[in-house]
């Protein structure tokens, strides 16, 4: 996969697409280049458009589910990918992550408990958990030398009786930080001490730029014990828009009391392509992802060099992980509300506000550049015009 397959510019306008055609609802405008939801500008890889048209071309779309070569497929990927051998049975499925997130929630916590986060972060970790009617507990990293840093001491101060569940975000979202073993095993220390259950999302995983990725559940066998770990193909080889999400869970008191939820919401099964699609991303997608990577790397440099020549009073956080870069902008001195007024009436830009990810982010901006060069020089050229 050479470097024209990720270089062609795919018109994704009137094509029902959040990021593209949403701007007007999200912005209020429409005249903008939009470069903020986590989904990528690129096609699919072509074995899983095939596999696809495959399935398509049967013709018949009854009620399905995932057959045991789709968890075969799974493991294999999870051992190869990550060196975690786990077992069929502990793999369940979900429409996403983020509506395992809310089962989760129902499935380990009553009303009133409390769920812990690091952040800033994914913003639907803390929407759900106060949705519904549970309470929020936010520790901030500490920012070093441009990377999120824990401080443990702190975290821990801010557990009680009352804190039920741990949602990590590995690799982190905003930022793209790949937690350590080191940094991953004090976090399994502490929750396993307070009896809390981790679930960690695990969605950036394979999207690995520096450094290794550690499932937390692979470290220790008490920490798989309290861990539910959710991964999906949708970051990854940009299939979010199929739904399909695997649930990994050891334990199997935990995995039943989540199936359990399930139930009780109507959850049945995946949908009929998203699991044709996942099997085979994970059947054939290593040599895609492997370009895929190699292709982020390059655009990464190129935000960096940009930023450093055209716009050298904004930072960029660094990414290990995923195709979204973290910009500190906090030395031009304004207002949440100004950096979007003037990216979006200046630079005829939009990024995610770092407000939108909590208190912690303020003075952020997040941008998505999983896009064809083409498109990355053109938002950074809008980026200098409004912030320059």
């Amino acid at each position: 996969m050479d470097n024209h397959f990720f270089d062609q510019v795919i018109d994704r306008k009137h094509s029902n697409s959040v990021k593209w055609d949403g701007t007007k609802r999200v912005f209020g405008v429409e005249d903008v280049l939009p470069m903020w939801v986590a989904d990528m500008d690129f096609k699919a890889p072509p074995q899983v458009l095939k596999a696809i048209q495959t399935r398509v071309e049967h013709g018949i779309f009854g009620y399905s589910e995932p057959p045991l070569s789709t968890k075969k497929a799974i493991q294999k990927w999870m051992n190869n990918r990550h060196h975690w051998n786990i077992r069929d049975s502990w793999i369940t499925y979900s429409s996403g992550i983020v509506p395992a997130l809310a089962t989760a929630i129902e499935a380990y916590t009553k009303p009133g408990d409390k769920v812990m986060m690091q952040t800033p972060v994914y913003p639907p970790f803390f929407d759900l958990v106060i949705k519904n009617d549970r309470i929020p507990v936010y520790h901030s990293f500490d920012l070093d030398d441009g990377k999120f840093e824990i401080n443990f001491d702190k975290l821990e101060q801010l557990i009680d009786k009352q804190t039920k569940l741990f949602f990590l975000c590995n690799p982190h979202n905003p930022g793209g930080k790949v937690w350590t073993k080191g940094e991953l095993t004090k976090l399994g220390e502490i929750c396993s001490l307070h009896n809390i259950t981790i679930i960690s999302d695990e969605i950036h995983s394979d999207i690995i730029l520096a450094g290794t990725h550690i499932p937390i559940a692979s470290i220790d066998d008490k920490f798989a014990q309290q861990t539910i770990t959710c991964i999906a193909p949708s970051k990854t080889f940009n299939l979010a828009g199929l739904q399909t999400a695997a649930i990994i869970t050891p334990n199997t008191k935990l995995r039943l009391a989540f199936q359990k939820v399930q139930q009780r919401q109507g959850f049945y099964t995946v949908n009929a392509l998203g699991m044709v699609a996942m099997e085979a991303a994970y059947q054939y997608g290593e040599v895609w992802l492997k370009s895929l990577i190699a292709y982020l790397q390059e655009n990464i440099m190129i935000v960096d060099r940009y930023l450093k020549q055209h716009l050298p009073s904004l930072k960029m956080i660094k990414p290990d992980a995923s195709y979204l870069i973290w910009i500190d902008c906090r030395s031009l001195h304004m207002t949440d509300e100004q950096l979007k007024r003037e990216l979006l009436d200046e630079g005829k830009l939009a990024l995610e506000p770092g407000s939108k990810f909590g208190i912690a982010g303020n003075g952020f901006v997040r941008m998505n550049i999983g896009c064809p060069k083409q498109t990355l020089y053109d938002g950074l050229d809008r980026l200098k015009k409004a912030l320059g």
